[in-house]
Formats: structure tokens, sequence, C-alpha cells
């Protein structure tokens, strides 16, 4: 029996690489929302985080997602990302994402 194939997607963070629903996926739409995308199918331009709220924090600190999704993102988008954040554990990130 043939194993079944599992995308993979890199936390703009840490660069772990990871399952697809192992990660949070972050969209801006055509209408440029920023929103978390839970189900990983909304359309538009899209970046993943760790399930872990430093690299939320870190990465929306360091615009990382602002780079990845290509935008700017304004102080409710980052707000309300932060907020959706703290339903996360705060779990230290690899050292390599501290460059």
């Amino acid at each position: 029996m043939a194993k079944k194939h599992v995308p993979l997607r890199t936390c703009v963070l840490c660069q772990q690489i990871r399952a697809k629903r192992d990660l949070v996926r972050i969209v801006r739409t055509p209408q440029g929302q920023i929103i978390v995308d839970e189900r990983g199918k909304a359309a538009g331009r899209g970046a993943y985080l760790c399930r872990n709220r430093d690299c939320w924090e870190k990465a929306i600190a360091r615009d990382r997602l602002d780079h990845a999704l290509r935008t700017r993102l304004g102080v409710e988008d980052k707000q309300h990302l932060l907020s959706h954040a703290q339903q996360f554990p705060c779990l230290e990130t690899p050292s390599a994402a501290e460059q």
C-alpha cells in the first residue's frame, strides 16, 4: 500500500518544515484583508506559522509576515494576530531563528 502524500510547509520565522496541517496559515486576501485561515483553503497570498506563540510574536515584531505576505501589516492586523496567538503555548524558538 502506497503512503499518502503529506504536504509540507515552512514556518516563516523558525524555518521548521512541518506537515501543512500542523501550521497555521495567515492570508492576505485579494481584497487586502489579513485573516487567519485555519482550514488552509482561503484564496490569497499565504504564509505559515507554527502553533507557538513565540513564533507569532517574533514574526510580527520582525516584520517577517509583512515580507511573506508582500504587504505592510497595520496596527489592527497585528493586534488581531497577536490576540489569536494567545491560544498557543509559548515555546522557545530554535536558535537558528535568532539570526
